[in-house]
C-alpha cells in the first residue's frame, strides 16, 4: 500500500486488518513463575514443616537424617503436583493465574508426561543454566516443557 493511499484515506479496509501473531503459545515468563511462587508457599512449605517437625522431630534430626527428609518432601510434594497436573491440569499456583498445562497438540498430558516433567523441573531448579533456558528460547519454553512436550498456556 503506497503512502499517499494511507494519507488520503483511500485504504481497502480488508487490507489493513492485523492479523493476530499465534507464533508462541506459552505463557508469559512472568505469570508461570508468579505461579510457581505461589505453589511453593501453597504446597512444598507446608510439606517441608510437617516432615521436619512431625516426622523428623525438629531441624537437629533433619539435618542428621536430610536424605530422608529430602526425599518425603520431594516424594509427597511429587504425588501433590503430579496429581494436579494429570487430573486438574493445573496447580493452585496455576489456577490463580489462569494457566494451564497441556500437550503440544492442546490436550491433556499423560501420567508419563507429568512425570517426566516433574523430574524435568528438579533438574532444572538444580542446574544455573537450565534455570535461564527460556530467556534464550525462541519460544520462551522451559527445560522441562522441552522435555515433557508439554506447554503452559493461558487459559
Amino acid at each position: 500500500m503506497r503512502w499517499r493511499d494511507v494519507k488520503h484515506n483511500k485504504t481497502n479496509k480488508q487490507e489493513t486488518i492485523i492479523k493476530e501473531d499465534n507464533s508462541n503459545p506459552c505463557a508469559s515468563l512472568f505469570s508461570r513463575f508468579k505461579s510457581f511462587l505461589t505453589d511453593s508457599f501453597l504446597i512444598t512449605t507446608p510439606i517441608t514443616y510437617l516432615v521436619i517437625y512431625l516426622v523428623l522431630n525438629g531441624g537437629e534430626d533433619f539435618a542428621q537424617n536430610r536424605a530422608y527428609g529430602w526425599s518425603l518432601i520431594l516424594g509427597i510434594s511429587a504425588v501433590i503436583i503430579l496429581f494436579f497436573w494429570y487430573v486438574k491440569q493445573q496447580t493452585p499456583g496455576m489456577k490463580a493465574y489462569s494457566l494451564k498445562i497441556v500437550t503440544l497438540k492442546y490436550q491433556k498430558i499423560t501420567f508419563l508426561q507429568a512425570a517426566l516433567r516433574y523430574i524435568a523441573t528438579l533438574v532444572s531448579i538444580i542446574s544455573i543454566f537450565l534455570m535461564f533456558l527460556p530467556f534464550l528460547h525462541k519460544q520462551k519454553k522451559s527445560f522441562q516443557d522441552l522435555i515433557s512436550r508439554t506447554i503452559i498456556i493461558d487459559e
